[in-house]
């Protein structure tokens, strides 16, 4: 996938935006974090997103192979806010298709930075 353009709609190609996160670089903020998990969603990295979910709330597993499989079409960010030193929520909206209907997922995502490193607490659908 070598000079693809990076799924999280940044404009770069993988490697020089969400790639090298996915490759072990700590996520400078919540909302870098929240778009390198939405490219990880895209390209299956079970193994980025466990990784970079909060012990205390992660699944054992996220069967990313399930049939019918999303086909994720683009993400939104609305917006990032940090509210303390430690503790950050961001506001998306993704798009996908199940089953050729187009969906969207609007959620607000909270975040907890752990030894340094930006991890997914859980998150609040929205309608």
């Amino acid at each position: 996938m070598s000079g693809a353009n990076c799924p999280c709609g940044s404009g770069r190609v993988l490697e020089a935006c969400c790639g090298r996160f996915h490759a072990g670089a700590p996520a400078p903020d919540a909302e870098t974090l929240m778009r390198s998990r939405y490219s990880a969603y895209v390209l299956e990295l079970e193994d980025y997103l466990l990784a970079t979910w909060h012990p205390a709330t992660r699944p054992a597993a996220l069967e990313l192979d399930a049939s019918p499989r999303p086909q994720w079409l683009g993400l939104a960010v609305k917006s990032h806010v940090l509210l303390d030193d430690s503790h950050a929520t961001v506001e998306f909206d993704a798009r996908y298709k199940l089953n050729g209907r187009a969906l969207r997922l609007h959620e607000t995502s909270r975040f907890e930075q752990v030894e340094g490193r930006w991890l997914y607490v859980g998150g609040e659908i929205r309608e």
